[in-house]
């Protein structure tokens, strides 16, 4: 007797066809280790399938996926819009290799008027709309917001500080005195003219900005003719804030109140997804895209992929206007209208101003790709030399650099950077907060090594999970032979000693550009000062060096401003401001007695002895 061969392929797929049902659903495709190759939806379950089961008559990269299919998941769903929505998600989550896949999803920010104050802040915002108030947005980048909060404040003078600074305040700041701010924190307006600033700010936001600066003309006149000269210049400087606002967005859509513009570019296997964002008759920005994309994929599968993704943790226009159509546009309607709560409409428009919008946003998708296609090719030049100049077996797909920050062991932080052959992966970069406990002061050794025995165990335990895309290629560590081999001790306890690792250290003089570079159990090297691959190594470093001394300097930018007040429970703005009134510093309450600390007004018994037991239990 011999054992019957597992399934593969066509054959294993059409063995499903039995029990499967014709409700709508989501299928997943998985190959021998497991690993999940395709999300795939369908109205129709058994006979989405049924089309896999075929021997022939497939596309060369589905006949391939077909072939490493040894297993199949399935669960349906109560309506295709159900499904579609689950497809997207999963495909977020599991990545799979057949899939187009939207690499960067990070939020955009917006614009915030809070709420539930008198005097409302105007501020940043990025993620889940949780706080109260009203949201401006999206915009493409945050230097588009902070550039847009730069002219709103000179315009309407709204505050940008905290609650707890507001409450805190005894006198004007200095965004008072070169007029960023009406100062309401010291009484320098009252709450009826600064409810109008705030009502005149979301008219601007919500694109009534023609209207306002005609009052506003008509207000100076006023002023002007009245003599009141000095509330004329507060009202012509805010007339020339706004009139920047508006020529920093551009080209602003005269019949387009709010939509989103997306146009899709492909050439050569690679694809680039432009998406302008217009609100309130303004363009708020734009940003490109570079899903992950196979050569057979058209236009309608990558867009369609696009945009279920991209809305996945967004919220959509009432209006998205595409360059090319898509399979299932209907439903695509039916999914974002339930999402956003009202209706959505997407359209490929033909003429006029809408048809003009899209065509400018496709000329911009066509340009991005073409410099995204010219710096690949450089990337993958450097790659190719670095592994050369490394003795690598092939070029590395994914570089690890990792960097230490710190002052006298302070403040601690070990950083990572990830690079591959689409340049710096910015999105896989972590921070790592060192443990100082059974830590030397300064040690960098012992610090680099516990940065690399946390990756190495958090890498282990994904590769368990299910998940091997995130092992590195090449290691690379800023620093010498003392790095270098506190590294490869990691390494070794963990069974990796088949990583490639180097450490790069400046010479003797401490020059750039004269890096050596170290390996465990081999001789240091260098190479020549003006090796391209040297300057793609020296950037890899800056890079890292960059990361952590960004992350070291906002935690310690953090600290600085912490007070020891905060973590008592049940201090609010009022006590810890009756409490520094009285004492004078947080460091005087700290050492305070009961008694003292129950003479300060607004402290009763029982907080004065929680306040005491914090500080001195």
């Amino acid at each position: 007797m011999t054992d019957t061969p597992a399934l593969q392929g066509h054959k294993l797929i059409a063995s499903y066809l039995k029990t499967l049902e014709t409700a709508p659903g989501v299928y997943r495709m998985l190959d021998a280790q497991a690993r999940v190759l395709y999300v795939g939806k369908a109205r129709n379950l058994r006979a989405r399938v049924s089309n896999y089961a075929r021997p022939t008559g497939h596309s060369e990269r589905i006949a391939r996926m077909i072939s490493q299919t040894t297993s199949m998941m399935f669960l349906t769903t109560k309506t295709e819009t159900e499904a579609l929505l689950l497809e997207q998600n999963l495909i977020k989550q599991l990545k799979p290799r057949y899939n187009v896949l939207l690499r960067d999803d990070k939020s955009f920010p917006n614009i915030l008027l809070t709420g539930g104050h008198d005097f409302p802040m105007i501020k940043k915002h990025r993620g889940a709309r949780r706080e109260k108030g009203d949201y401006f947005g999206p915009f493409a980048s945050a230097g588009a917001v902070n550039r847009s909060l730069n002219q709103l404040q000179r315009a309407f003078l709204l505050r940008t500080c905290t609650d707890a600074v507001f409450e805190g305040r005894s006198r004007a700041c200095l965004l008072y005195q070169i007029k960023r701010c009406s100062a309401p924190c010291v009484g320098k307006i009252s709450t009826q003219d600064y409810a109008a600033t705030v009502a005149d700010a979301k008219r601007f936001l919500s694109g009534k900005s023609t209207d306002l600066q005609e009052q506003l003309a008509r207000d100076m006149q006023a002023a002007s003719d009245a003599m009141e000269y000095e509330r004329a210049a507060a009202l012509r400087d805010r007339i020339r804030a706004l009139t920047q606002v508006q020529t920093a967005q551009g080209i602003n859509p005269k019949t387009v109140p709010e939509a989103d513009i997306i146009a899709l570019h492909m050439q050569g296997g690679q694809a680039c997804v432009q998406v302008f964002f217009i609100r309130a008759n303004q363009n708020w920005g734009n940003r490109d895209f570079y899903p992950r994309v196979d050569a057979d994929n058209s236009h309608a599968e990558v867009l369609e992929a696009f945009i279920g993704q991209f809305y996945d943790n967004k919220e959509p226009p009432r209006q998205i206007l595409l360059s090319h159509d898509i399979e299932n546009r209907v439903l695509m309607e039916t999914a974002l209208g339930e999402k956003l709560g009202r209706k959505v409409d997407i359209t490929l428009p033909q003429r006029g101003e809408k048809a003009e919008l899209v065509a400018g946003a496709l000329r911009n998708a066509r340009e991005s790709l073409a410099r995204q296609m010219a710096e690949s090719g450089a990337q993958a030049k450097l790659l190719d030399g670095l592994a050369q100049a490394l003795n690598l077996p092939a070029p590395p797909k994914r570089i690890e650099v990792y960097d230490n920050s710190h002052i006298q062991g302070a403040h601690a932080i070990g950083a990572m950077i990830v690079a591959g052959p689409d340049g710096f992966m910015k999105n896989s970069y972590r921070k790592y907060n060192i443990d100082r406990s059974t830590l030397t002061d300064g040690d960098d050794l012992a610090m680099m090594k516990q940065v690399l025995t946390r990756r190495f165990a958090r890498l282990k335990k994904e590769t368990e999970a299910g998940e091997r895309d995130n092992w590195p290629d090449l290691l690379l560590i800023d620093g010498g032979a003392g790095q270098t081999a506190a590294v490869a001790e990691v390494m070794s306890e963990f069974g990796l000693s088949d990583i490639p690792m180097v450490g790069v250290a400046k010479g003797v003089d401490r020059d750039h550009g004269k890096e050596e570079f170290y390996r465990p159990g081999k001789p240091p090297f260098a190479l020549p000062r003006n090796d391209p691959v040297l300057y793609f190594i020296q950037r890899l470093r800056d890079e890292a060096h960059r990361f952590a001394i960004g992350t070291h300097r906002a935690k310690r930018a953090k600290a600085l401003v912490e007070n020891p007040l905060d973590a008592v429970p049940g201090i609010g703005a009022a006590r810890k401001r009756a409490l520094l009134a009285h004492f004078g510093s947080a460091k005087a309450v700290s050492r305070a007695n009961l008694a003292d600390l129950r003479a300060v007004e607004g402290i009763s018994a029982a907080m004065a002895q929680k306040i005491y037991d914090h500080f001195q239990g």
